[in-house]
C-alpha cells in the first residue's frame, strides 16, 4: 500500500529501469526458432508447422509495455489459459496442441528452462480482426458508454444503472483489435461489415456461451467474472478456434464474491491495482514508461497467483 509521500518519492524514480530479478522473463530470444512476433505480453514463434507461444512476465498499462516484469506473471496466464481451454473443448475446438515441453520439436525443447509452464504449441490461425467481448457487469469502458449515451456499444441498458451493477443479462460487445493503442467498442453491425453477418452471429453465440460458462465455475470459487474477451482465429481449411488466452487477468476482470458493492470500482484480481498505482504518480502517460516499485510488483503477484490458485485448485507450476 502507498502514501502520497510514497507515492511522490517513487514518481522521482520510476522512470528507471528496475534491476529484474533473475526468475522474471521479460524477453526470449530462442535460437532456431524464428521470431513470429513479439506482442505486449507473449513472444510467438514458428515451430514447425506450428506456433510456439511464449508468456513472458511483461505487464502493460495504458497501452505501454512498464519497465518491471511481475514475477510468475507468464506462468498464470499460460497456465490459466490451459485451465479454461481444457473446461470448454466441448463448446468449441481450441488451438492449443500441447503445453508439455517434452512434446515440443527438438529445437524448442533445449529452451525448457525458460518454456516449463508458461508456453503452449498451438496451431496456426489466421486471427479474426475482432475481439468478442462479454460483459455481464457494468464496468471499465462500458461504464464511461453507459454514462454518455444510456448503452454499451448500441445496446440500449436500464435506467439508473451503477457501476460495477450486474447487467439484466450478459451482453456481446465485439471491439477492433488495435496493434497499438485502444481496441475501439463497435456495434454489432460495424463488427459484421467486418467479419460477414453469418460469423459474427456464431461468434456471438460462442461468446456467450463461454461466458456463461466461465461466471458459473468461477462464482462456485469465490469470484465475480465480470466481463471478459476472446479472440478466434480460422485454419487454412476454414475450420474456426478459440486462440490466444483464456479469461486470464489481463483479459477479464475479476472481483471476489466477498468484497462485492456496486455503486463504484471494485477490488480486483487484474492489473487494475497497477493501473491506480501509476494514477497516484501522475505518470502522463507518455514515454519514459515507469517502472514499479517492489511492493507493487509483488503485490501484483500475489493477486495474479491467488486468481490461479482460486480458479483452478491447484498451485502455480513455477518450475
Amino acid at each position: 500500500m502507498w502514501t502520497p509521500a510514497v507515492a511522490q518519492a517513487a514518481a522521482r524514480q520510476a522512470f528507471t529501469r528496475a534491476p529484474v530479478p533473475s526468475h522474471v522473463l521479460l524477453d526470449t530470444t530462442l535460437d532456431g526458432l524464428s521470431l513470429v512476433r513479439r506482442g505486449k505480453v507473449r513472444d510467438v514463434y514458428a515451430a514447425g508447422d506450428h506456433l510456439l507461444l511464449v508468456a513472458t512476465d511483461r505487464i502493460s498499462a495504458f497501452d505501454y509495455v512498464l519497465g518491471s516484469g511481475i514475477p510468475d506473471k507468464g506462468r498464470v496466464l499460460n497456465q490459466l489459459s490451459a485451465f479454461w481451454f481444457a473446461r470448454t473443448g466441448h463448446i468449441i475446438t481450441n488451438h492449443v496442441i500441447s503445453t508439455e515441453v517434452a512434446d515440443y520439436p527438438d529445437s524448442a525443447r533445449v529452451y525448457a528452462d525458460q518454456l516449463e509452464g508458461r508456453s503452449m504449441l498451438a496451431r496456426r490461425t489466421t486471427p479474426l480482426p475482432v475481439e468478442c467481448v462479454a460483459r455481464g457487469y457494468l464496468s471499465g469502458s462500458g461504464w464511461k458508454d453507459y454514462q454518455a449515451t444510456g448503452e454499451v456499444c448500441g445496446i440500449p441498458l436500464p435506467n439508473g444503472l451503477r457501476e460495477s451493477d450486474r447487467l439484466p443479462g450478459p451482453i456481446f460487445t465485439p471491439a477492433t483489435k488495435a496493434d497499438s493503442g485502444h481496441d475501439q467498442n463497435i456495434s454489432e453491425a460495424a463488427a459484421a461489415a467486418v467479419v460477414g453477418a453469418e460469423l459474427l452471429a456464431r461468434l456471438k453465440t460462442l461468446t456467450l456461451e463461454l461466458y456463461t460458462h466461465g461466471v458459473a465455475h468461477a462464482e462456485t470459487r469465490g469470484i465475480i467474472l465480470a466481463d471478459t474477451k476472446f479472440e478466434f482465429g480460422l485454419t487454412d481449411s476454414g475450420e474456426l478456434l478459440l486462440i490466444d488466452e483464456m479469461m486470464t487477468p489481463d483479459s477479464s476482470r475479476y472481483w471476489p464474491i466477498d468484497a462485492y458493492a456496486p455503486g463504484g470500482p471494485q477490488p480486483s484480481f487484474d492489473k487494475q491495482y497497477v493501473r491506480d498505482y501509476l494514477e497516484s504518480i501522475q505518470w502522463n502517460k507518455q514515454p519514459p514508461v515507469p517502472s514499479l516499485p517492489d511492493d507493487v510488483v509483488q503485490n501484483t503477484r500475489a493477486k495474479y497467483v491467488d486468481a490461479y490458485r482460486r480458479l483452478t485448485g491447484r498451485e502455480l507450476v513455477v518450475a
